[in-house]
């Protein structure tokens, strides 16, 4: 039981949900952090390894984003113990039983997250019609498919330019995590004129200090391949992307990357957190003290959800893109002054920003 309100604090969890089925060995938590702003959106996440910790710290990273992002929803989060890569068919039937398991539970909206895309979110809307990041088909805006999540990153990225002697324009990136996230933020930045020289995934990383082309590597991914076979740069261990000399460095895969043991290898000037949680907070002061700006996750990385959210409420992708654009050129540049003139890290200004909207939503609420 101590276990359970271990991450509380006046903010949340509102509460916690164990979700157990012996005939499909199923087994998820469901973590609903703040709902003072609305109903809580925020992904389901499948690996075999997540745990309540790691739920509970990314339902709050929810609940700060949303506000943060002038969300009118609360933050949660879920999680399946599972392999994403089982068979397509029992994959289906786990997602459903998962979604039948919260029929009764109306103040949280599913979205997609690792091991979870589109597909599943239409199983999910199948069952109880509360999910985001639906395919097209049925009125959805895919935001995996189109990149929101990396585009949004490729906003804050152009507001740094003006808080760290780096510009777009030739800078040279490395991404952790050639996903659904990674992969579009370096398109987009490829777009702006940087150059990605290395990148990696599960398997391994590629290196190439003239460029790799962004293009050819993204499909070959999303062709099934792995970053161990592609051909077009030297191929490294997957853990040496942490020392690439490069200005910017973006953690998109898992989280808790960077910590005290390897925060000092990493070379790079600037980095922005596209996936949620990947740094410590000693690791984050580390990276302070040593001139690094390390933008947060919840402000850079928030295009997704501000993306679920335009769907959710009837928007079309073209809003969805303009909305991402403001609201993140907005918050990245409000925590950046903010860090600035009080000489603290953005997390810290970010955190207190939120918080802010959060506390003062909740004086609006019965309890």
């Amino acid at each position: 039981m101590d276990l359970l309100f271990e991450f509380s604090d006046p903010l949340g969890p509102e509460k916690v949900i164990g979700i157990y089925q012996p005939g499909l060995d199923l087994r998820a938590i469901v973590v609903i952090d703040n709902v003072a702003l609305g109903p809580a959106i925020g992904g389901c996440r499948m690996a075999p390894d997540v745990t309540l910790e790691e739920c509970a710290r990314l339902a709050r990273a929810m609940t700060l984003k949303n506000a943060a992002a002038g969300l009118p929803h609360g933050g949660a989060k879920s999680v399946i113990v599972a392999d994403p890569r089982m068979p397509p068919e029992r994959k289906e039937l786990t997602i459903r039983a998962f979604a039948h398991a919260l029929r009764d539970v109306r103040d949280y909206i599913v979205g997609p997250d690792m091991g979870t895309d589109e597909r599943d979110m239409a199983y999910i809307h199948d069952e109880i019609r509360r999910s985001v990041g639906l395919p097209r088909e049925i009125g959805g805006i895919p935001l995996d498919q189109i990149g929101a999540t990396g585009f949004g990153i490729s906003i804050a990225a152009e507001v740094a330019q003006d808080f760290c002697d780096v510009k777009l324009s030739g800078a040279r990136v490395a991404v952790q995590g050639f996903g659904a996230v990674g992969k579009h933020a370096a398109r987009f930045l490829a777009a702006r004129g940087a150059v990605l020289v290395a990148a990696s995934d599960s398997t391994a990383m590629i290196l190439n200090r003239n460029g790799l082309d962004v293009q050819a590597l993204a499909a070959f991914k999303d062709s099934g391949g792995s970053i161990r076979d592609f051909q077009g740069g030297e191929r490294l261990s997957r853990d040496a992307i942490i020392g690439v000399d490069c200005d910017i460095w973006i953690p998109a895969a898992r989280p808790d990357v960077i910590t005290l043991k390897n925060v000092d290898s990493i070379r790079a000037k600037l980095i922005l957190q596209g996936a949620n949680i990947p740094a410590s907070d000693e690791a984050e002061q580390r990276l302070h003290q040593r001139g690094v700006l390390s933008l947060p996750d919840f402000i850079v990385n928030a295009g997704g959800v501000i993306c679920a959210a335009i769907e959710y409420q009837g928007g079309t992708q073209a809003l969805a893109f303009q909305t991402i654009e403001e609201k993140i050129h907005e918050n990245t540049l409000a925590v950046l002054e903010a860090a600035r003139s009080h000489n603290a890290l953005p997390r810290q200004a970010a955190v207190d920003l939120a918080r802010k909207r959060v506390l003062s939503a909740m004086t609006y609420r019965r309890f």
